[in-house]
This record gives C-alpha cells, structure tokens and sequence, in this order.
C-alpha cells in the first residue's frame, strides 16, 4: 500500500505528540547525608520527563528538612529502604548515601532490577566495588557513577581533540587539580561532614573525595588501561579540624608511556576543577567546564575555545539516568563500571601507598 503525501505529513506531524505521550521517569532517591543531594533535587525541579516518586534516609529530621525546603511535602518518605522500593516501586533509583554505603543499596536495588546511579566515587574497596560490579552482572541492571566533571564540555572537546581528531599524537602526561578550601570550611550540612571525616564511610579524606576526580579521567583518556604503579603521599595540614582524615592528597599514577599527576585537596585558596593534558605534539587545558585551552608545537600562542553543548543523553546526570533506564544508551565510559572498577584500584593503592610510604605496583 502506497501511502499519500497528506497521510505521511499526518504521521510526521503526530511524532511529536506521541513524544510528549512519554510518561515521567519515576525516580526514587536512596540517602540523602551526600550533599550533592541538593544539586540533583534542585535539578529535578525543572523537568517534566522525571518524576520524584519517593526518598529514602534513615534520618527522619533529613527526610523532613528536605521535603520543607524543596516543597516536597507529596512525595512519600521513608526510613527503611527496601519498604520505600517495595512501595514505591520507581523505575530508578540515584543514591545519595556515603561511600561505603553504597554496595547496601545496590544489593537492595539488584534484588529488585532497579537501575542505579551514585555519587562519586564507586566504593571505599576493591572488595566493594567488585560486589557492585558482580550484582550488577547477575541482576542485569545498570550501575552509573555520577561526576560533576563527566558533564564538563571541556574534557569532551578535549577528548574529541586528542581521540577523533588526533590532534596532538598520543598521551604524556595529564595533570588534575581538584577540590577546594575544606568540607568545613565552605560550609557543607553536618550529616555530609559527618562521614567525609570518617575514614571508614568516605575510605579516606580529600584522597577519596578529590583524587576519584583524576582518577576517573585519567582512565578515559587512557582508554581504561590500568596503570603499573601508584605512588601517593598525603598531608594532615590542619589536624585540628580533619583529625581523622588526609585533607592533602597527590598521587602520581605511572603508565607505560605516560605518567598522570593527581592533586586533590582541601587547602586550596578557592574551588577548582581543572584538568591539564599534554601529549606529543601539544597540550589542552581544560578549566573547569566551559573553557578548553590548546596549542601544538608550531602555534605561538594558545587558542580558546568555548566548547560546544553535549548532548542531550550525556548532559546531565539526570538526563543519562533517564536515558540508561529507558534503554536508550549504556552508561557513558566516565560512567560505567569498567572505569570505576581500576578508578577504586588507583584509589586504594593511593591509600596504601600514603599508609606504607612505598609505591604500590598493580
């Protein structure tokens, strides 16, 4: 049957109508003692294509404190987590919980073949992260870690850059320069203060909370590749407020033909999130999201350039979990499990490296 021109404008005209048919995502939050929690919730609240089907923490006062201040009052809260996905049944869930609580709420979600996506870093062990890796493969579902810097349309130009143009030959050095003045020192709620400073729910101090950073993207543009060694030293700079926990880690991460430098911290004078790659025939400086820096060997000066937008799968945290659960994509390789599997190894020999004052050969 030949179809006429009126029936194909017809049908082209109803595609956008059967696309606004899409119902919400239901998305339920897991933990909300990481204060990243706000961003995302504050982010919620502007889409239509998901929808805040329920919370979990078992702090009610927290629960209580972010359905007032995000006018959350109709979405259903809850102190025990298996009750809130046996009730609540979302199609999601994204886990704002510490670090080393992350492995319960994948277990709770695997049971159920829930999608999940979580704060950075993976796990504050190797043996949790191969557990999270091992329920995700026998459960079928999606595991994601959430970056600020995997949105940054800097490290994508600058991926572009060096993978799809291959532009400046092949990886050198790379530096990352991550973190800010201090937990405290900016302010953040004292559950999220509560556990950063706790070396056995965070897995150590800005070790953990900046240098995951470094690590994440290192191993991109190393296109997973695990490194040979891992040298780190780390500094109590002020033991009077991070009795517990480094508050100065670099780790120096060494490759066959390359080297990355890793300082995270919590001394510097501001925050930062900037990311430096030198290969052979040039370098690109990526600071912070928007700005990528180049020049090649022959060029006199740098070019500045303003990074296209991403796409819209690869956007946002928000938008690639919708995306994942719908099947649309997999999770993005700053994503994925097999990154954040050798992200946790450079982080535990970083660990042990700083403990024992020795390099630590993977």
């Amino acid at each position: 049957m030949t179809l006429t021109r009126r029936a194909i404008l017809a049908s082209a005209a109803a595609l956008p109508r059967l696309a606004a048919q899409t119902p919400p995502l239901p998305l339920a939050l897991a933990g909300l003692e990481h204060g990243h929690s706000t961003g995302f919730l504050r982010a919620l609240q502007s889409r239509t294509d998901v929808t805040l089907s329920g919370m979990f923490d078992p702090s009610k006062p927290l629960l209580e404190k972010y359905s007032k201040q995000f006018k959350l009052e109709g979405v259903p809260t809850f102190t025990n987590l298996d009750k809130m996905l046996d009730d609540v049944k979302p199609d999601a869930v994204a886990t704002f919980t510490s670090t080393y609580d992350h492995v319960a709420v994948v277990r709770a979600c695997a049971k159920r073949k829930i999608p999940v996506m979580m704060e950075k870093p993976l796990a504050v062990s190797n043996e949790h992260a191969r557990e999270i890796a091992a329920l995700a493969r026998q459960s079928g579902i999606p595991v994601m870690v959430n970056y600020e810097t995997t949105w940054y349309r800097s490290h994508h130009a600058m991926w572009d850059l060096l993978k799809h143009q291959k532009a400046i030959g092949d990886v050198r050095k790379m530096v990352a320069m991550d973190g800010h003045q201090g937990p405290k020192e900016i302010g953040v709620g004292p559950e999220f203060l509560n556990w950063l400073t706790d070396p056995v729910k965070n897995g150590a101090g800005a070790l953990f909370d900046f240098g995951c950073y470094g690590a994440n993207l290192m191993t991109w543009m190393m296109d997973n590749q695990r490194p040979l060694s891992v040298t780190a030293r780390v500094q109590h700079m002020k033991p009077h407020i991070y009795a517990k926990v480094d508050d100065e880690a670099n780790i120096l991460v060494e490759y066959p033909k390359a080297i990355g430098i890793i300082e995270g911290s919590w001394n510097w004078p501001f925050s930062r999130k900037d990311f430096e790659l030198y290969a052979e025939t040039g370098y690109a400086h990526a600071i912070g999201g928007n700005v990528l820096k180049i020049r090649r060997k022959d060029d006199k000066q740098e070019e500045i350039k303003t990074p296209h937008e991403l796409n819209q799968n690869v956007r946002d945290s928000v938008s690639h979990l919708s995306a994942i659960t719908r099947g649309v994509i997999k999770p993005g390789a700053l994503s994925s499990l097999e990154n954040n599997l050798i992200v946790t190894e450079i982080l535990v020999a970083a660990r042990e490296s700083a403990k024992t004052g020795r390099t630590v050969k993977l």
